[in-house]
């Protein structure tokens, strides 16, 4: 399986060094020196990282064959891709990659259906589900432990115990933008 792990930012210095927004939980592991990256463009890869480091809290990559400014300005806004095998967990048992959790049926505790996860959105203070219900209407839930109590991969289901408001409101709202357009 194929995940894009990060995007190549502006040249930093002369000596081919380039900046990454960085995509993955676990850079340490995905963009690692002497990881070979699949590219979007694929003309421009394969890319083999030569040196990583941080540098003013931003991370900075340096691939082989590209020695100069030149060459680093022109991976600009490319994309990082890892290949990663489908059956791979994360260290902690309560982590999961992105891939795990999409196509999930969400189902509160006492059974009733949600919908199905179609995205998951990160934000700087939490994780959020979108979630698409039988009505093609969305709802958003926070993908907090309060709240999501069980993700069973076996069973392709994420249990949740939704506090009033959540999921009623939500769907109101997006039927009430339906009934006055």
């Amino acid at each position: 399986m194929q995940l894009v792990v990060a995007r190549i930012g502006r040249a930093h210095g002369i000596k081919g060094e380039v900046t990454v927004e960085v995509r993955t939980d676990e850079p340490e592991l995905r963009l690692a020196p002497g990881a070979v990256l699949l590219t979007d463009p694929a003309a421009t890869g394969p890319l083999t990282i030569e040196t990583g480091r941080v540098h003013s809290g931003r991370l900075l990559l340096r691939f082989e064959g590209v020695k100069d400014r030149t060459g680093a300005e022109a991976l600009r806004n490319t994309l990082l891709i890892a290949e990663v095998d489908p059956e791979e967990l994360p260290e902690d048992e309560d982590e999961y990659y992105d891939h795990q959790l999409m196509d999930l049926d969400v189902v509160t505790a006492d059974g009733v259906e949600v919908g199905r996860i179609t995205e998951i959105s990160h934000l700087p203070s939490q994780d959020l589900f979108i979630v698409e219900r039988p009505d093609g209407s969305e709802v958003m839930i926070p993908f907090v432990e309060e709240i999501v109590r069980e993700i069973d991969l076996e069973e392709q289901k994420a249990v949740i115990t939704p506090p009033p408001g959540l999921i009623d409101d939500q769907a109101e709202i997006a039927s009430s933008r339906d009934d006055s357009a």
